[in-house]
């Protein structure tokens, strides 16, 4: 099939200092206002932000040379070394990725190159080795583990290559239920373009609307639907991926006994190996028909029993949530309901997806397992308002930072039996690094992915920090950290590793494992071109 391109992202589609669409921006909810103060006490307005105009940045290290050579790789109009596209490139959209755009005083890359191909994917990488310039691969600018920090390493200058251009679907084979997507492809232009011929890929993470299928691939993303769709990693079948030293090419048939399944060393690469340019998904008929249903459960203990009968009995829900009292109150809160938000208890989203009678049987054993671990059915409404909202959290956030609220998200995951433990020992860790710091917390928690031996744990924070809150906050996240690997859990469920997590990987996979990815990197990526820092340590690959 001929290649369909979409629409794209296109540079500027995110606000540059914030998430997402300017125009989709909002006003913190009146009640939300009204329960901050008594959450976290007196908090202090901010400074404005910097004005994009006012930021100041260093002068490109790239030299005429290298401008010249990277313009014959993929055109000179898509060599940028503007201050804008250099300060729109300069990191993701973590808190304190947010944080440092409020300053006046930027790190950013020394330009923005934008290939179209494969081939000219390979040939800037061909002048990244020959010139000793670092590589940022940048897809929806989505990350928020510090994996597109302009960090050049031990090379004269930093590149981040937009793939944004490489769009569409290459190839779609319906009959087996696959399609070859360019790794440039947004969320939206995803579904779009497959929806064209009744499929869709179902992959809806928060993120989804920016963030882009080679992503997805290279963070081992996990979407909302994920218990119903699976994670990302479950849908790649194939990959196509420019290294400097070579490309490669995977995924011949749906199943394999020829030697390790190398495609998986690339799902969660987040670009230290190579350049993701192609990835072949599962794909699937659109669904004919949606089923909300929302429950209430008295305790976290309860809902969490709830969900483990579902996850070990299979074929559930498509969606299912389960909010800890504390969110629970503030998502009362955002539509209004504060004196519910003040009540305890949890809440429990669920969707179905597919057709009449299946949905209604799944529903069925479902809700007798919900039931069974003490839920009541609590109707349709706040399913719904979760699906219509899912997507515009992180506008809450940019709204709590314009108002001086710390707000910032954490995952992990483990075993069902080690849930609670988990749980609390991250909580004990961020309410007592913030207490050492003379800052009131209040500390969320859901869960929105689950399997037969365990489940994720996704945790928001709010801080009343009164100064230098990206100081306050790096101590706190490595007392975290210290815990989730101390309780047992994973350094990162779906967040990726980045650079953020990287000091604390080698404790999760072992010495025997960083030396197997090191000796990956160094045979795939020799000089250190690709993303230095993010996944391993820069001392471990000098």
């Amino acid at each position: 099939m001929e290649l369909e391109s979409g629409s794209g992202a296109g540079d500027g589609a995110m606000r540059w200092n914030g998430w997402g669409d300017p125009d989709r921006a909002k006003d913190l909810p009146r009640a939300v206002r009204a329960l901050l103060p008594l959450l976290l006490g007196r908090i202090r307005r901010p400074e404005a932000p910097v004005d994009l105009s006012a930021v100041q940045i260093g002068k490109s290290g790239l030299t005429e040379a290298d401008v010249a050579a990277l313009g014959t790789a993929v055109g000179v109009d898509q060599v940028d070394t503007s201050a804008e596209a250099r300060i729109r490139h300069a990191g993701g959209r973590s808190t304190p990725d947010l944080l440092r755009r409020r300053d006046r005083e930027q790190r950013v890359p020394d330009a923005v190159v934008r290939p179209a191909s494969h081939d000219e994917v390979r040939a800037c990488l061909d002048v990244a080795v020959e010139r000793g310039i670092a590589m940022i691969p940048y897809g929806g600018g989505t990350s928020v583990v510090g994996a597109l920090d302009p960090e050049r390493g031990a090379h004269h200058a930093v590149v981040s290559l937009d793939l944004r251009r490489l769009q569409g679907i290459v190839r779609l084979d319906a009959v087996s239920g696959e399609a070859v997507l360019a790794s440039g492809t947004t969320g939206p232009d995803a579904e779009m373009l497959l929806s064209a011929h009744g499929l869709e890929l179902g992959h809806f993470p928060q993120s989804f609307r920016y963030a882009t299928i080679g992503g997805f691939a290279a963070a081992r993303s996990s979407g909302q639907n994920s218990a119903g769709n699976g994670r990302f990693d479950t849908m790649v079948t194939g990959i196509r991926v420019a290294t400097p030293t070579g490309d490669i090419e995977l995924g011949r048939s749906p199943g394999s006994a020829a030697g390790p399944d190398l495609i998986r060393v690339f799902l969660g690469s987040e670009g230290i190996f190579g350049v993701i340019t192609e990835v072949r998904v599962r794909v699937h008929p659109i669904p004919r028909e949606r089923v909300f249903e929302s429950w209430s459960f008295p305790d976290f203990a309860s809902g969490l029993e709830g969900l483990r009968r579902v996850a070990q009995h299979g074929d559930g829900p498509t969606v299912i949530r389960l909010s800890d009292e504390a969110e629970t109150a503030v998502s009362l809160a955002q539509v209004g309901r504060i004196g519910k938000a003040l009540a305890k208890g949890t809440s429990v989203v669920t969707v179905y997806e597919g057709e009449g009678e299946e949905i209604a049987e799944r529903r069925a054993r479902t809700s007798a397992h919900l039931a069974a671990a003490g839920g009541t059915s609590a109707g349709e409404s706040a399913a719904e308002e979760w699906l219509r909202s899912r997507f515009d959290g992180p506008y809450l956030r940019d709204s709590l930072l314009d108002v001086g609220v710390f707000c910032e998200t954490l995952e992990t995951a483990t075993t069902w039996s080690n849930l609670h433990a988990l749980r609390s020992a991250v909580e004990i860790a961020l309410k007592d690094g913030f207490s050492a710091a003379g800052a009131k917390s209040y500390v969320m928690c859901h869960v929105s992915h689950i399997y037969p031996t365990g489940a994720s744990l996704y945790f928001t924070v709010l801080a009343g920090i009164r100064t230098d809150p990206l100081g306050v906050w790096e101590p706190v996240k490595a007392r975290v950290n210290d815990a989730i690997i101390a309780a047992g859990g994973t350094i990162s469920h779906h967040h990726a590793v980045g650079r953020d997590h990287a000091p604390w990987l080698s404790q999760e996979i072992g010495e025997t494992g960083m030396r197997i990815l090191s000796a990956i990197k160094r045979e795939l990526d020799p000089t250190g071109i690709l993303n230095p820092g993010t996944v391993i340590p820069l001392e471990r690959t000098r």
